[in-house]
């Protein structure tokens, strides 16, 4: 497909006219083309085709199509038919009321040529860079980021779900690439076990019979791969993705055979950890994860958004990952995002999940951001039950590289180390003379020799220290709730456009569908914050709402 950029064509008249006529006072679409015109041009997405083929349909009309689409969380036929049938979307799209519109697969290849060039960050930085000249996107204010699950687009499968599909899927895969090498190497009884969907309701009820349908999954897996890595058989056949996902899921699953050919599944202490583990042959990227009440296999994407009174509340950046990933471990991501944008707040609310003592140093030494959200209490024994002896009540001099404990004794050994995840810290050693006669030892500490300490480097130590003790003020509590109101875009991505639920298999087309979800939601709050609609309050059940009352 080739694409000759062209200028936006004007809105045919008798499109206006029988808009104009069916909406006298308006929509949302018909209120996008006339304040915010196409959002988007040609030129953004000539690099994604070539100079010369087939032309293809105007770039700007399909991004604008994959946008609107989720505005209502339609499929791609639905969309498709949107385009043909609804004279809002004509309107938006400056089509003629005769256009017989486009084939839905049009737009899945968008889509791909999206990721294949990366680009598809563009679409929701286009409408930021709008909505900024219009004044309704003010950096250097305050934004607030949290996180939820997102469940991939696959069955969850077992055990011996998971097996059975995965060798099922190589075989597949083989049968297209490689029929007449498959003929050769196949077994007859393969025809039986692996001709329909692997489901458990058609499996053994008896642990000794699914155990031993395993180990014969198994041999069968390995007797594949022995041929597949034959020296004879050709090379390309192992950059099949799906016998490269055979062979990690077998390595996963089996030990290595016995010399008589015996196959023994591995046991759970011996399994890889969540952030390896194959779960689906047909999403290798999608990982179990657990947080609080809530199991899934997925991703988990994070929302950064403006909180500010004075105008909309949009979201100004999208972070798609692994749902092994720890919400801490975005923050740098985010910031760097949010950089590139030159939409860096001034104070960044987070939960508790997000702030960690490195963060709150870097993000202030860095970019500018005071990053405000709890930290973890000290999960010593001491701050649980005899506080007055948690490390945060020993005085440390770090210009003499001394700690003085809460009865005044001070440290004998100061030492500067590197820990077991290669991060700087500081050990401190008190004296056994002064700890055995100490009359509150039992309250400070278990060991049989004296209290010791592990500090963070300074700078680190006093933010984490600070942040301990503003942490519990009224003022930083009535702060950190506006942090709450991310839960309600949450909520809206959720209702609307299927937030929680990924269309697509992949990491990758996962982030494309959030990038269009938070566009979409963009527009929508636009268009409320225009027409003057206010903010939802928070919902109470009919019998909280007597609490006011009776107060």
């Amino acid at each position: 497909m080739s694409m000759q950029p062209q200028t936006i064509p004007p809105i045919p008249k008798d499109t206006a006219a029988v808009a104009r006529a069916a909406f006298p006072k308006g929509n949302l679409y018909l209120q996008i083309r006339d304040s915010l015109g196409s959002i988007y041009q040609d030129e953004t997405f000539a690099s994604l085709f070539s100079r010369r083929g087939q032309p293809a349909q105007a770039p700007w009309q399909l991004a604008l199509v994959c946008v609107m689409q989720f505005m209502e969380n339609l499929s791609d036929r639905q969309a498709a038919d949107a385009v043909r049938a609804r004279i809002d979307w004509k309107y938006a799209l400056s089509l003629p009321l005769s256009d017989p519109g486009f084939d839905y697969s049009i737009l899945s290849e968008f889509r791909t040529r999206l990721i294949a060039g990366n680009a598809e960050q563009v679409l929701l930085d286009k409408l930021l860079e709008q909505l900024r000249d219009k004044g309704l996107l003010k950096g250097h204010k305050r934004q607030r980021t949290d996180s939820t699950h997102v469940l991939a687009a696959i069955r969850i499968l077992n055990r011996l779900e998971t097996l059975g599909e995965t060798f099922r899927a190589a075989l597949n895969s083989l049968a297209v690439a490689a029929p007449d090498w498959l003929e050769e190497h196949l077994q007859e009884a393969w025809f039986d076990r692996y001709s329909r969907r692997t489901e458990n309701y058609r499996l053994p009820k008896l642990d000794s019979e699914r155990e031993e349908l395993g180990r014969t999954i198994g041999k069968d897996g390995f007797a594949l791969l022995d041929a597949i890595y034959d020296w004879a058989t050709p090379k390309w056949l192992r950059e099949i993705p799906a016998v490269e996902t055979l062979r990690r899921v077998w390595m996963q699953q089996f030990y290595a055979p016995t010399e008589d050919g015996n196959v023994q599944w591995r046991s759970p202490k011996d399994m890889p950890p969540s952030t390896l583990a194959i779960h689906s042959p047909y999403d290798v990227e999608a990982h179990y994860s657990s947080k609080r009440s809530v199991d899934w296999v997925g991703y988990k994407v994070h929302i950064t958004e403006t909180c500010d009174r004075d105008c909309p509340h949009l979201i100004t950046g999208v972070c798609t990952t692994l749902s092994t990933i720890s919400d801490d471990a975005v923050v740098e991501s985010v910031h760097q995002t949010l950089s590139k944008k030159s939409l860096l707040p001034k104070e960044h609310l987070v939960d508790t999940g997000y702030v960690t003592a490195d963060h709150i140093v870097n993000s202030q030494a860095n970019y500018g951001i005071e990053l405000i959200g709890k930290v973890r209490i000290n999960p010593s024994w001491q701050t649980q039950n005899h506080s007055k002896f948690s490390a945060e009540q020993f005085e440390v001099d770090w210009d003499n590289q001394v700690v003085t404990c809460p009865k005044g004794h001070q440290s004998i050994i100061w030492r500067s180390k590197i820990d077991n995840r290669g991060l700087p810290v500081v050990h401190v050693h008190f004296s056994q003379s002064d700890c055995r006669h100490c009359p509150v030892r039992k309250r400070c500490t278990h060991s049989n020799t004296a209290r010791r300490l592990t500090l963070q480097p300074e700078a680190k130590y006093n933010a984490l220290r600070r942040r301990r003790q503003v942490q519990e003020t009224s003022e930083f509590k009535q702060l950190k709730e506006q942090r709450a109101g991310v839960e309600g875009t949450l909520s809206q991505g959720v209702r609307r456009s299927a937030l929680r639920q990924s269309r697509y298999v992949g990491l990758a087309k996962t982030h494309l569908q959030h990038i269009l979800i938070a566009t979409a939601l963009n527009l929508i709050r636009w268009d409320a914050w225009l027409s003057g609609i206010p903010l939802a309050r928070t919902r109470y059940s009919r019998f909280m709402e007597l609490k006011p009352q009776i107060a």
